[in-house]
């Protein structure tokens, strides 16, 4: 019998709990340009709000990524690629996860209470979306970008939770993050295509082949640059965002020029990696073109 520690160690890796890097950083951008909508407050409070939402964020997406290993435990012990995974290879007992995609569920709504009520009104809507995503992908295609929904909540959730209301610079963020998740989710399933199509899940790899399917992803991924430029505009932020735009231009350049239809050996290099630095990326160069430069 493990231990409580093992089991929660185990969690741990499987759900990657470390690539929470991905969408937090957007999530605290969206905070910081909200900043500029309202009074000064002291720094207890801002510490206190990003507290809050750095639960917020660690419980949606411990509950979103647990419970995609338990729906889709039967489709990981079929794949090759995802047969070692805990939940298939018995190195965690499901109950334990049960448990453990509760635990988070509570927390993300005890944080959003925390917040303010119109984020504790949205919460069910934005959990709701992260546990959906598991059994999107069995009926549609469109699952990469409902999987950019998902983390497109992060900068919208994070400006109401600031200022209690959305408006146009939030969401233009949110589209970008979700056009961006869209378009490196299509090509992360690139590597499940021959998968995928025998066991009948969907994704644009699957349907469409694998070379057309990358041109998706880069048509995406252009649209995103367009939209990411239009909310630097929108924003008003100064030369330091548009580093951060054209840096992510070049990145998104990179990742494309590494994957290639008859090559996927780079695949995690693009999507682990390349991801984590845009997040990053933008919010240091956009946060602080916003707070600092340009408030």
């Amino acid at each position: 019998m493990m231990s409580f520690t093992q089991r929660l160690k185990i969690t741990f890796e499987m759900i990657k709990i470390e690539h929470t890097l991905f969408a937090l950083p957007f999530a605290f951008l969206g905070a910081a340009l909200a900043a500029r909508e309202v009074p000064p407050q002291s720094a207890s409070f801002w510490l206190g709000k990003l507290l809050w939402i750095t639960l917020a964020m660690v419980g949606a997406r411990s509950a979103a990524m647990t419970f995609n290993r338990i729906a889709d435990r039967d489709f990981d012990a079929a794949n090759p690629r995802t047969a070692m995974r805990a939940l298939p290879a018995g190195l965690l007992d499901l109950r334990f996860a049960w448990i453990f995609t509760i635990a988070s569920a509570l927390l993300f709504f005890v944080a959003a209470s925390q917040l303010n009520q119109r984020t504790l009104i949205l919460s069910p809507v934005a959990l709701g979306s992260v546990l959906a995503y598991s059994y999107f992908k069995r009926f549609s295609s469109l699952s990469h970008l409902f999987l950019g929904w998902c983390l497109s909540i992060a900068p919208s959730g994070a400006w109401i939770a600031i200022t209690g209301k959305l408006t146009v610079v939030p969401f233009l963020l949110s589209l970008a993050v979700m056009l961006w998740t869209g378009g490196f989710d299509i090509i992360y399933a690139c590597q499940d295509y021959e998968f995928d199509k025998g066991v009948g899940l969907n994704s644009i790899p699957q349907r469409f082949g694998i070379a057309p399917a990358l041109w998706i992803a880069r048509s995406i991924h252009a649209l995103m640059f367009v939209i990411l430029l239009f909310f630097f505009y929108q924003a008003q932020l100064g030369w330091l965002g548009l580093v951060g735009v054209l840096a992510t231009g070049a990145l998104l350049l990179y990742q494309h020029r590494i994957v290639k239809a008859n090559d996927l050996s780079r695949l995690n290099a693009a999507f682990f990696t390349t991801n984590a630095v845009v997040s990053v990326i933008l919010f240091v160069t956009m946060a602080t073109d916003a707070l600092l430069l340009h408030r």
